[in-house]
């Protein structure tokens, strides 16, 4: 019987915080990483001279809807489900399905989910929606990929150099 494989939210979690992280020093803003992983924010972003704490989150494209989780969980802490109201000023959403980078304010979505609507409703709804084109950041972020020949080149003996 073939073994399911898990999720690695680690990685998938390190790649928005780079993409963030690249949108918001393309834009200008100036960005702090706190030491450590122990804190209720992701970065620091300088935005008009001023200072504000954006909690990282992945995106996911869900029914036209752009949902992520508006909380922590500390199960494996012995803990539930924690808000970020009053820890963070910001999301940061990057949703790798539409390649796109959200600024959203905590106090916008509610405890448990945000959901931002990418495609129009089906039953043209536009109350008790909200929408995703406020919260896009100008710039699209170029994802970083790597090539399957740089992936070739590096081996258990260390990185070859590149081919002239």
């Amino acid at each position: 019987m073939e073994q399911l494989k898990k999720r690695d939210t680690k990685s998938i979690g390190d790649l928005s915080e780079a993409t963030l992280l690249r949108a918001f020093v393309q834009l200008g803003y100036g960005v702090a990483i706190p030491w450590g992983e122990n804190h209720r924010y992701d970065m620091i972003v300088e935005i008009d001279g001023a200072l504000f704490k954006v909690q990282v989150k992945t995106g996911r494209l869900r029914m036209g809807s752009i949902q992520f989780n508006a909380y922590t969980s500390h199960a494996h802490r012995n803990g539930g489900p924690r808000s970020y109201k009053g820890d963070a000023d910001f999301f940061g959403v990057y949703c790798p399905d539409v390649q796109r980078v959200f600024l959203v304010p905590v106090e916008d979505v509610t405890e448990r989910l945000g959901c931002l609507r990418w495609e129009r409703t089906k039953n043209r709804q536009k109350r008790k929606i909200r929408l995703a084109d406020p919260y896009v950041l100008p710039e699209a972020p170029v994802q970083l990929v790597v090539g399957l020949e740089v992936l070739k080149r590096v081996s258990s003996a260390g990185v070859a150099a590149p081919p002239s």
